[in-house]
């Protein structure tokens, strides 16, 4: 029988990844997650056990543990609001507690290199963080491994973006000095094999755990690998001129704007660049040999993450993982403002193409594409929100054909998806309230189609209020035109095929200017219940405004 390994943080960039590998090598997986229902897309969860469970609520996981050998910590947030670091010791003190009485044989743990040269008081609150947890899961009374690596070199993860966009969008830069500080990155393909394997080594090995440091073959300073990133991409060499003057906060703010990473994340990651984070041994080879091929170095690790981009096959991202804070989570079904006020634009119309291809556009919005309606709308609002401190526009999308439940959708998360049917968005951006954006597509009897679209705002205080009415005008505009032009794109892709309606759709501003494509009908409200996307949602019992 297969040794059962369960993965906590299995929504986020390494959980997801790290699946598929465990069962290809013989594990048989549970994941761990608040909602599991945000991992059904993934092409391996027919194969793996999902159950749900928060460490923040040590009583949800007894279950979860039920028959676990190998228990992977890989839960980490990069909040520092007040009481962050509280936070993070109490639930990795609960996960340690339910697998001790459990009987789970070891846990393995991911967290950070710690420079030995500097006192914990003078850690970022990341990195110490970070030491803390895996400190507590050691005393736990259960063997546990905790594998401590640098910058991850992969597509999709925070360190690359930050790396890979400063580096193509800035050929001259004034750069915070924390660029001269050396790091010794790892490719997540070998931090992967690094996981599974210390899963896979005999308990005779693993003895009580201790902690390895793991990272590839070269040290680097964060300016030469934006010049090695650079070469590999084929781009010029870069003029990068470091100045002390830069603080903490302004360097997130910097890479806030220049990087797809909002500053409310890059901040945590810049502070932790100004400790200098090398491997202090290679240890790791008494529990997991190196391949035979090697490490993989940096160049290589840059090639590989720009192919997965090129061709589509990012499996997972930072943004995979819930934005501390963001309103993100899935819908409550009792909300504290139960009664309160809603405010709501909902929009009916028949349009001429299938709904095959009206999906289609749907499912395309968004990322390169756009949103189908004045762009300079909707730049401006993402320009706003990444001002503020929010994700802005610039997290795109993981595939520019696909949406799966949980994908970041620029300043948008994926909450309910009912392929060809329904596509709901939670918004992340920065505001006084919580919003939803909702798209539900339905065959009509004579062939045409029947697209629905509504936005929801649930107010939160008078500036929620404000924050509505000072929107509204722009709302016939925004929400009438992104209908428009789903319907004209999705006529196009059944006359043209799917390139010309793409084309089309990122010249979205000529379109903007062809008449309706469409015909009105009276604006219905999404009938709840038609199946479990479209269960009935928190706000239909309260005071509703429709525009």
């Amino acid at each position: 029988m297969a040794d059962l390994a369960l993965v906590s943080g299995a929504t986020g960039y390494i959980g997801g990844r790290l699946v598929p590998e465990l069962l290809r090598a013989g594990f048989a997986v549970r994941c761990m997650a608040r909602d599991p229902g945000r991992l059904r897309d993934h092409p391996w969860f027919p194969s793996v056990q999902a159950v749900r469970a928060d460490v923040t609520r040590p009583a949800d996981l007894g279950k979860a543990f039920e028959g676990v050998r190998v228990a992977y910590y890989l839960i980490h947030s990069l909040n520092t609001g007040a009481g962050f670091e509280k936070t993070e010791a109490d639930s990795a003190r609960a996960f340690a507690e339910a697998a001790r009485r459990a009987g789970v044989a070891r846990i393995v743990y991911l967290g950070g290199i710690v420079p030995d040269d500097v006192p914990a008081g003078e850690l970022s609150r990341h990195l110490r963080s970070r030491m803390r947890v895996g400190q507590i899961l050691r005393e736990g009374g259960v063997p546990t491994v905790e594998l401590r690596a640098a910058v991850i070199i992969g597509s999709g993860s925070a360190s690359f973006e930050m790396v890979r966009y400063l580096t193509e969008r800035l050929p001259v830069m004034v750069t915070p000095k924390w660029v001269r500080v050396r790091v010794q990155p790892i490719a997540v393909r070998d931090v992967l094999g690094y996981l599974v394997g210390v899963g896979s080594a005999p308990d005779a090995a693993v003895g009580d755990g201790g902690v390895f440091d793991i990272g590839g073959p070269e040290v680097l300073t964060y300016r030469e690998m934006m010049q090695r990133y650079a070469r590999v991409a084929g781009l010029p060499r870069r003029l990068i001129v470091p100045v002390p003057l830069l603080t903490t906060g302004l360097s997130s703010l910097w890479v806030g704007a220049v990087t797809p990473v909002p500053a409310s994340i890059a901040r945590p990651l810049v502070e932790s660049l100004r400790h200098e984070v090398v491997c202090r041994d290679h240890r790791i080879t008494a529990l997991v040999p190196d391949p035979p091929q090697g490490l993989i170095d940096f160049d290589e690790a840059v090639r590989l993450a720009r192919t997965r981009i090129r061709n589509s096959d990012v499996a997972t991202r930072w943004a995979s993982a819930s934005l501390p804070g963001a309103a993100s989570e899935p819908l409550p079904t009792d909300p504290g403002w139960t009664g309160g006020t809603v405010y709501e634009d909902a929009r009916s119309f028949m349009l001429s193409a299938p709904p095959e291809e009206v999906w289609r556009a749907v499912e395309g919005i968004g990322g390169e594409t756009g949103w189908y309606s004045f762009p300079l709308a909707w730049a401006a609002r993402g320009w706003l929100d990444r001002l503020s401190g929010g994700v802005g526009l610039g997290r795109g999308r993981r595939d520019p054909r696909t949406l799966r439940l949980g994908d970041a959708l620029d300043f948008w998360r994926v909450e309910a998806i009912d392929r060809g049917r329904l596509l709901r968005l939670r918004a992340e951006m920065r505001m006084p309230g919580l919003g939803w954006l909702e798209v539900l597509v339905v065959p009509a009897d004579d062939g045409r189609t029947r697209y629905t679209q509504r936005a929801v705002f649930l107010p939160r205080g008078l500036f929620g209020h404000l924050y509505w009415w000072s929107m509204k005008p722009f709302h016939s505009v925004i929400y009438r035109g992104m209908a428009r032009n789903i319907a004209r794109i999705a006529r196009e892709h059944e006359e043209f095929g799917e390139g010309r309606g793409r084309e089309q759709g990122q010249g979205r501003e000529r379109a903007q200017e062809l008449g309706p494509e469409l015909d009105p009908r009276p604006r219905r409200h999404v009938t709840p219940g038609e199946n479990a996307a479209t269960a009935r949602l928190p706000w239909d019992s309260s005071t509703r405004h429709r525009s």
